[in-house]
Parts: structure tokens; sequence; C-alpha cells
């Protein structure tokens, strides 16, 4: 009789840009909402902007790097530290929402697949070796995490590589608010197959779910803030206070419903990789969560966050976040085996996601 196959994380690596974007970088930008200048003062905005989102530095691609090149970046590093042969992988599976953007462009390239442009970058001749993209909002690269686990557990592969990359500084409007929130960056996951020891690991239960019907216009392509814009750009676009609302109530939910299938309670939770799309609306998630415990206090040094510095990459916020927390580089944090980590995103869709993993 075969054993029972786990999906476990055997390589990570990430790609952090280089040009560092301060809030002063946006000292001389004009702001407009519903066509109208906003008259505050620009450091006032800036400011209060960073109070709400915990938002103080982003990362810019240089203009010569595209999402394929970044990825490829963060791919690379993720082999090496698996130290496995780059031939021997069954799926790469690469997590964006508008492919490559050139510098200076608004217009967006996906053909080919990224993840056919990265495996043409690895130099990976095995055509078994299946490469396509997943666009599926932020939630994309745990979405990829879960399909990888199909993937494996089907017996349909050994070794899966998730790759989420986003150059979102090449499709913000200048002229919103909301474009300091988002940054650039790339991270990359190599799951493969294990057979089952005498405690479960890897992956142990996931959820997923899309709520379109109400809420799928809370993030979309709109036109510019700028009134007298005439290019015919359409520019990432959200609803912030609703998306808020939203994802403070429902992310939770889903949470919960991922670790109830694993058969834990969050107090068996050890450390919680969570999309970084504002420090305040993840703090509100995982008080939320707690409470549908019936527990009134989040623990200390559950959530590691990186926000601060890396603003919001969407797809590459976990993975580099991951990466990061393995090469202990996220102060005060770290993983050792035995030990619970929930994976957790929400966005465009709307989509929200997460996983259960055992070190």
């Amino acid at each position: 009789m075969s054993k029972a196959i786990n999906t476990v994380i055997t390589g990570t690596g990430s790609y952090i840009p280089e040009n560092i974007i301060s809030g002063n970088e946006f000292l001389n930008s004009s702001f407009f909402e519903n066509g109208n200048k906003l008259e505050k003062d620009i450091a006032e905005i800036i400011h209060k902007f960073s109070e709400i989102t915990e938002i103080v530095e982003r990362r810019y691609v240089l203009p010569a790097q595209l999402s394929n090149h970044i990825g490829a970046l963060a791919a690379e590093k993720a082999i090496e530290n698996a130290g496995i042969d780059k031939e021997t992988l069954d799926y790469i599976i690469f997590c964006h929402n508008f492919g490559d953007i050139p510098s200076n462009s608004n217009r967006i390239d996906i053909l080919p697949s990224l993840a056919s442009k990265v495996k043409q970058q690895l130099g990976i001749v095995n055509p078994d070796c299946v490469a396509y993209d997943i666009i599926f909002g932020c939630p994309g690269w745990v979405q990829g995490a879960i399909q990888a686990d199909y993937f494996i557990k089907s017996g349909d592969a050994k070794r899966v590589m998730v790759i989420g990359a986003e150059t979102l500084s090449r499709i913000i409007d200048p002229h919103d608010r909301d474009s300091m929130i988002f940054s650039d960056g790339a991270g990359a996951v190599i799951f493969q197959a294990e057979e089952e020891a005498e405690e479960k690991k890897g992956i142990l239960a996931h959820k997923t779910e899309t709520h379109a019907v109400n809420y799928g216009n809370l993030l979309v392509m709109g036109k510019g803030a700028h009134p007298e814009e005439t290019n015919g750009n359409l520019y990432l676009k959200m609803n912030g206070r609703k998306l808020y609302e939203f994802a403070v109530v429902q992310v939770p939910q889903v949470i919960k419903k991922a670790i109830d299938k694993a058969g834990l309670s969050v107090e068996d939770v050890n450390i919680v990789f969570v999309h970084q799309a504002n420090g305040k609306m993840d703090t509100a998630i995982m008080k939320r969560l707690f409470k549908l415990y019936g527990l009134d206090t989040v623990p200390e040094n559950l959530v590691p966050m990186t926000i601060s510095w890396l603003g919001n990459s969407s797809v590459a916020t976990i993975p580099t976040l991951l990466d990061l927390v393995l090469q202990n580089k996220v102060e005060g944090y770290k993983v050792k085996a035995g030990d619970v980590a929930v994976f957790a995103s929400v966005g465009a869709g709307m989509h929200i996601n997460a996983f259960v993993y055992r070190f």
C-alpha cells in the first residue's frame, strides 16, 4: 500500500528592487478625487496615508526590468536554495495581474505567458516542465500554492515552483493618492512531494472563495483621476473603504474554515503569513479571527510584517515575506520543525484564500 504524500516547501527566493521610494517622493504630486484637486497640504496627505496604511517606503523596479525578469531572479534563488536540478521541475506557475509593462508605458504584455518567459530565461529544456500563468488578484500566489498541492497529491507532479511577481509602479495613476500603496517585487517557492511520515506536514488544508456578485467592483481598471487626461490609459483603482470593510469581515471567516478543515484551532497556529495590503487592516483581520474562536487577544509575534518598508506588491508579498522569515531577515520571527503556519490573502475578484501548513 503506497504512503500518503505531503506537499512541502523545499526552497524559497525573492527579489526586492533596489529603488527605494519614500513618502517624500510624492511631495510634488497633485492628487484628484471625483475630478477635483485635493487642496489639503500634500505633506499632510502623505503623513495621513502612512498613518492609515503603515507604509513608509515602497520599492520600484529599475527602468529596464520587467515582471518576468524579477520573477526569474527570485526563481533562480529558490532553485539554488532547494538544491535541485531545475530540469526536475514539473510545473512553473507564475502568478501576476498585469504581465510585463515596459517603462514609460501603460500597455501590458502577456504573450507568451510570463511562466514561459521564465522557463526560457532559466534555460529549462525539459518539455514536461509545464509553464503557465494565474491571474487571480493579490491572492494569486496562495492559489498557485493550492494548485501545486493538487498536482502533487494527485501524483501528477513531484516538484512545482510557484512565482509571484508584479511591477505595480507601471500601472498606478500618479494623480490617485492610493498609488502610494503599491510596490514592485517578486518571490518564488518550490513545493515538493514527500512521503508522509508519522506526523503529517506540509499543506494540511486550504479554502478559497470568490465574492464576485456584490464585491467584484472593489478593485478594477479605470480612467485617470486627472480630469484633463485624454491618453486613454486605464489604471488600477480601488474602493479602499469598502475593500477594508469587506476584508475585515470575510477574510477571518475563510481562514477559520481552513484551520477547522485541518482539524486545528487558531491556538495551534505559530505564525501567520498574511497578504501585506494595509498594516491596520491586517491587524483588524487577526483580531476578528481570534474573536471567532472566542479569544480577545492576539499573541505577540504571530504576524510578521514587511509592509512598512516594502509596500504592497500584490502577489509577491507573501512569498517574499516567507523567504525573508526563512532567511532570518525579519527581526523576531523564525520557524522551526513542527510549527503551524497560516497563509492567507484577499484581492481583486473579490477572492479570498488560505492554506494551513506544518513545517
